[in-house]
């Protein structure tokens, strides 16, 4: 499975968060992408995982805990068609 994340940060924490999100390692879920966006969002991070709560744990217990993090919204990918 596949997500988008997008991540704000808080003021003057942008680069630590950036390192901090290139240190995530899970056996069940990985960070595959992430770029810094100009917008109401800081960063695009691409998550896969196995599963949906694979994901969603990753998202909880490593990415919304990083000091600096304010705010995330998980965007699944889904087929059409």
């Amino acid at each position: 499975m596949k997500a988008y994340v997008l991540i704000e940060t808080a003021a003057g924490k942008t680069k630590q968060v950036k390192k901090a999100l290139a240190k995530i390692k899970s056996p069940r879920a990985s960070v595959s992408a992430m770029d810094a966006v100009t917008g109401p969002y800081d960063f695009i991070a691409v998550v896969e995982g196995q599963t949906l709560d694979a994901i969603g744990s990753l998202v909880t217990d490593a990415i919304g805990i990083i000091d600096g993090v304010t705010r995330t919204t998980t965007c699944v990918a889904v087929t059409v068609g």
